[in-house]
């Protein structure tokens, strides 16, 4: 595997494999690597005769400070991972590579996806995801960018700025990796004490209880009623919705056909993790 950590260097060693004809897939991630992550690096080796995993945490995308500083560095363990994996390029640059002084910030016309859910509870955030991943699409041009279900809104707004920008690539967008009792995969996990840890499935038991329960008609008691039970479980729910899959639309009233996803987050002490669930 070749480590790379300027932009120059890495633009110029792929560029020698596109004159090769050689297609690239693209993982982009913020380290403390999981299976979650080694699944997408494998789904791009499948299809690519080169992939490239980049590591960045990304500062603009942290609403709060201290989210940003404890964020878990696992650098090599995450580098032993990928050279398991075969992944053939890691970019790993530093703060000023992505952002040097003067660097200007983009504006990106994500509509309403960036004020509800996610985008409510974390003003900006969605902003400084579009900016990264901008930058990073930029750098790699890969003819196929894998990204994970768990980050549902997440994955409409980069596909939202691909569309903005006009970046021809396909975006593959895989199943959520969960541990063996259902827990989604994720680097905040490790910032959990075994208390909590052991908590933390009741989320995704809540999700499966309303997806095995759910019935046409009010949705607003189905939530209510889950919110309420998680938070009597010593959680502090920010939101459970149920939303149009496609575009996130909150759906309250449901006809049995729409496709429709469930879409939870809340605090376990103080790690916010996330969660979704699609009902049909």
């Amino acid at each position: 595997m070749i480590l790379i950590k300027h932009i120059t260097h890495l633009k110029n060693l792929l560029s020698s494999y596109k004159t090769k004809g050689l297609t690239i897939g693209f993982v982009p991630t913020m380290g403390a690597l999981h299976q979650g992550h080694i699944s997408l690096i494998n789904a791009s080796k499948a299809s690519n005769p080169v992939t490239v995993c980049s590591i960045f945490v990304n500062p603009a995308q942290f609403n709060n400070p201290e989210d940003f500083d404890k964020y878990p560095i696992t650098i090599e363990k995450d580098i032993a991972m990928l050279e398991g994996t075969g992944c053939d390029v890691l970019f790993l640059p530093s703060i000023t590579e992505m952002y040097p002084p003067d660097d200007p910030v983009l504006v990106y016309d994500l509509g309403y996806l960036e004020n509800l859910l996610e985008g409510k509870y974390r003003p900006g955030h969605f902003q400084g995801v579009c900016r990264i991943v901008d930058k990073l699409l930029n750098a790699v041009m890969p003819d196929t960018l894998y990204i994970g279900q768990k980050d549902y809104q997440q994955c409409l707004v980069i596909k939202k700025m691909i569309a903005l920008k006009n970046y021809r690539l396909q975006v593959e967008i895989s199943e959520t990796m969960r541990e063996s009792d259902g827990l989604a995969m994720s680097s905040r996990n490790l910032r959990l004490d075994a208390a909590a840890r052991k908590k933390a499935v009741l989320i995704i038991e809540s999700l499966r209880k309303i997806k095995g329960t759910i019935k046409e008609g009010d949705l607003t008691s189905i939530t209510s009623r889950a919110i309420e039970h998680l938070n009597q479980q010593g959680f502090k729910v920010d939101y459970i919705q149920i939303a149009n899959a496609a575009d996130l639309q909150p759906i309250t009233v449901w006809d049995g056909k729409q496709k429709a996803v469930l879409l939870v987050a809340a605090f376990i002490e103080e790690v916010r993790l996330i969660d979704n669930l699609l009902l049909n």
